[in-house]
């Protein structure tokens, strides 16, 4: 199914609203530009006002499964706000329309699952956007699984959910696993031969180890050791880490952790001496895609990391949508995890069009009146439908083209990062064909046009405040020492000599051994 990416304009976005009642959105106070949500009821409803046309239209129940107070997930809702307002904004004409049912998850995995149930039980949703985290969607596919709904996470990017092999997930998102072979380029590029992943203890930081892992080891680039930090470590405890990985050699760390546990991460890294000269950080994009979310602190703290971030290609809808949203939450910042839930909502309101309003209803099996605990989950009849036209939607997206392949995004391209100053500067790009290219309409030129890291990057500013390259490693001055016993006498003085200097008082060495 191909469907050009609904054009609004203002006028129409402002005459057609997609209120959310029982919910205040509004932007912060003047000391921080992160949304909040005051929730007055857990279970909130979503109403579509939508034209006359739609006064025939068929309410299809479409449940949201989201951490409604955090400032991401607060800026995606009102991305699947302004989704639902323009699309039926645009199109008077549909026979359905998507009637959706939020439920707060609260950053925890055990109410993520509880509300997936509830929703399907109780609610009978025939699709649920979200969740917020890899950790919550794993209970959550399964459950969609067993009654036919589909899920569609446009912020869960471990591989490890592909490993459930569900046919009703949807992965409106990018794999963590496809930034890999951009970060194998940059390592490569500059010839390190040795890498410490930093990654959180989680089913997200686990994630992309064994493809990061084996993309190293394709160019000989040995993993000394890995740095694996809690979710929940103390300031003390990240301290810990940090010290460890100070007083052994390798200087080159890939950084895969969440965006709230790194600002943490790299304010002890900075207090404590590693983000001068001679160190080499590569973030992963679960960072880099939020530096215009971050503040001045904290952009402080990672001066000089390289990191790979989403590639979002330029045109008009995009620059459209930025100064709508500019217009309406003028001190709020937008990342391209609204961009995806924005175009995954999109999607999904085509593809419930598309299979239209026959058999909505739910069967309760005997195989799920038997199993504790899912006694009222019942089998949607809608699902299998919905299964095949959401497979099968194709448009041009907010991110760039919209177009599932085995159920998830594919990238072509990923922008490289140095941070200075004020933000992240674009030094690159990586692509699949061609590897590191400055721009992306470069010309894939020989190995001999292309000799130096130079060559296929622009100016990079290290940590320290250089434009060195570092090495990968160095000596670690606050290690154990080796102590070396040496010989005093003077039986074979051009092997082994030991003298004093007589202005210092310290001892030299001297000698062929020596």
């Amino acid at each position: 199914m191909t469907s050009p990416l609904p054009k609004v304009s203002k006028s129409q976005s402002a005459t057609k609203e997609h209120t959310i009642e029982n919910t205040k959105f509004h932007s912060s106070s003047a000391s921080s530009d992160n949304l909040d949500v005051n929730l007055l009821f857990l279970v909130i409803v979503l109403l579509v006002h939508v034209g006359e046309g739609q006064n025939a239209a068929t309410d299809v129940k479409v449940g949201i499964v989201n951490d409604v107070r955090t400032a991401y997930s607060n800026m995606t809702l009102l991305c699947i706000n302004m989704s639902l307002s323009e699309f039926y904004s645009s199109h008077p004409e549909t026979r359905t329309r998507l009637v959706t049912t939020l439920v707060d998850s609260q950053n925890d995995v055990v109410i993520a699952a509880a509300a997936a149930l509830d929703l399907i039980t109780n609610k009978e949703v025939k699709a649920i956007l979200g969740p917020w985290t890899s950790m919550q969607a794993q209970f959550m596919i399964e459950i969609g699984q067993k009654s036919q709904i589909p899920i569609v996470s446009y912020s869960a990017t471990s591989p490890f959910l592909a490993s459930i092999r569900s046919q009703y997930f949807f992965r409106a998102t990018y794999d963590d696993s496809s930034q890999v072979h951009a970060v194998k380029a940059i390592i490569k590029l500059f010839g390190w031969r040795e890498v410490v992943p930093v990654y959180v203890d989680n089913t997200f930081g686990e994630g992309i180890m064994p493809h990061l892992t084996d993309a190293l080891q394709e160019i000989n680039v040995r993993i000394p050791y890995r740095t694996v930090i809690s979710p929940n470590a103390t300031d003390d405890e990240i301290s810990v880490e940090l010290l460890r990985m100070m007083t052994l050699p390798t200087r080159v760390f890939v950084v895969h952790i969440i965006e709230v546990l790194a600002s943490r991460f790299f304010a002890k890294a900075k207090e404590i001496g590693m983000m001068k000269q001679g160190y080499v950080w590569i973030l992963t994009n679960s960072i880099t895609d939020g530096l215009n979310l971050m503040n001045e602190t904290e952009l402080d703290t990672i001066q000089g990391v390289l990191g790979v971030k989403t590639y979002v290609p330029r045109s008009e809808e995009l620059e459209a949508f930025k100064s709508r949203w500019k217009n309406r939450f003028p001190l709020s910042d937008l990342s391209v995890y609204g961009l995806w839930a924005y175009d995954a909502t999109t999607a999904l309101a085509m593809a419930i069009e598309e299979a239209g309003t026959s058999n909505l209803t739910f069967v309760k099996t005997d195989a799920m009146r038997n199993m504790p605990g899912f006694q009222g989950l019942g089998v949607s009849q809608y699902g299998p439908k919905l299964l095949q036209t959401l497979s099968g939607v194709r448009f041009k997206g907010l991110a760039g083209d919209f177009r599932f392949t085995n159920r998830e995004l594919q990238p072509l391209v990923f922008e490289i990062v140095n941070v200075n100053g004020h933000g992240g500067r674009t030094i690159g790009y990586w692509q699949k064909e061609h590897g590191l290219l400055k721009n992306l309409d470069q010309i894939k030129a020989t190995t001999t046009t292309l000799s130096t890291w130079k060559d296929r990057l622009r100016p990079i500013i290290w940590p320290g405040d250089t434009t060195f390259v570092p090495k990968g490693w160095e000596i670690p001055t606050n290690g154990k020492r080796l102590k070396i016993g040496v010989r005093t006498d003077d039986d074979f003085p051009q092997f082994v000599k030991v003298t004093t200097d007589p202005i210092t008082n310290s001892t030299i060495f001297s000698g062929f051994c020596i």
